[in-house]
């Protein structure tokens, strides 16, 4: 089978390909491989017969501690005709000489491919290919059910007129009461980082520090933006969005336990919503909800808010996963579910002391 890795030669070629196809992800771009600088990014293109790139896949590669082995994760991979399993068995082939290469046991991928699309699912199970299917709630790397936002084609007006009359009187309630939204750069990131981490303790997630949030800023250049609400010029708010090809994803987002009353987060979406509609995108992606939508669910405000603007509810297949070798994966599987349930422990630990 004919397959190749991206080059410096062939690097534009790549991105062009990526940033124009329905299927193309920030996640699949050279940028977010910068952004993700303790893995190692590789890509794989796949061509047709008169030599134009059909698929694609970019892959992130990290050493596990102490062991010679590394993992593969290739984030909302592949770009391609998903239903074209030449091209994904070539991008899964170019996959396992990595695997031999760097001596990976496992390749997870999250698709870009909705639950419903049972074709998909059966190419890749014939390709070799298992599903880790995940709770409802935030236990996979990426999210499965999502909020995207059809704005193809429309103006400010037709799209704002399109959300719940209780959204639109929010986004007008912050303008009133003085919420102000600023495009800020790394010099607000240190208190953006910290209006995110009273986020996470009031909401009962872990959260990046800083320079994390620089470096995407710096890494993705123009396509990154940093957006800050203020109320009689002190921050309340911030929201980290993401452009890349035909989308806009909400990326990360925190709100102080103070001024939340005055819905400085309606505003906020409000203006990332308008970045896609000035880019021409053709969807906005609020990016994860729980796939539990009963109203005992302590993550059910997320979902009401982010319902309010009226996108399609989406759940993507589940993870699914390329095992190399079965014991090194389970092994590792289990040793990082535990990992995980310790770090959150000592980081709420942690913060709630101060």
């Amino acid at each position: 089978m004919a397959y190749e890795f991206v080059s410096e030669k062939t690097l534009d070629e790549y991105e062009s390909f990526v940033r124009t196809h329905p299927k193309g992800h920030f996640m699949q771009s050279r940028n977010w491989g910068k952004v993700k600088d303790n893995w190692k990014w590789e890509g794989i293109i796949s061509r047709d017969g008169s030599g134009k790139i059909r698929g694609t896949m970019a892959v992130l590669i990290r050493k596990l501690p102490v062991l010679p082995l590394t993992l593969m994760y290739a984030g909302r991979a592949p770009v391609c005709d998903i239903h074209d399993e030449e091209t994904l068995r070539e991008l899964t082939e170019g996959a396992k000489k990595l695997a031999k290469k760097y001596r990976s046991y496992e390749l997870k991928i999250d698709p870009d491919v909705l639950s419903s699309d049972e074709q998909f699912v059966k190419i890749m199970a014939d390709i070799g290919y298992s599903s880790s299917d995940s709770g409802k709630d935030f236990d996979a790397v990426q999210p499965r059910y999502v909020f995207r936002l059809d704005i193809e084609g429309k103006t400010e007006e037709e799209v704002i007129n399109f959300f719940t009359q209780k959204t639109r009187y929010n986004i007008r309630l912050a303008e009133r009461k003085g919420v102000e939204i600023k495009l800020c750069g790394a010099e607000m990131c240190e208190e953006f980082a910290e209006i995110m981490l009273e986020t996470g303790l009031r909401d009962g997630f872990v959260t990046r520090k800083a320079p994390y949030f620089a470096k995407i800023l710096e890494k993705m250049g123009d396509n990154a933006r940093l957006y800050m609400a203020f109320l009689e010029d002190k921050p309340i708010a911030g929201t980290l969005a993401i452009y890349y090809g035909d989308k806009v994803w909400y990326l990360y987002g925190a709100s102080s336990n103070e001024s939340r009353n005055v819905m400085p987060n309606y505003l906020l979406q409000w203006f990332m919503i308008c970045w896609a509609i000035e880019k021409k995108c053709r969807i906005y992606d609020f990016r994860g909800v729980s796939g539990d939508i009963s109203e005992d669910n302590p993550l059910y405000g997320l979902y009401r808010f982010k319902k309010g603007f009226n996108g399609d509810f989406i759940e993507f297949v589940a993870e699914m996963n390329y095992i190399f070798s079965k014991p090194i994966y389970h092994s590792v599987n289990y040793a990082q579910r535990i990992y995980r349930k310790l770090r959150r422990a000592r980081f709420l630990k942690k913060v709630s002391s101060k």
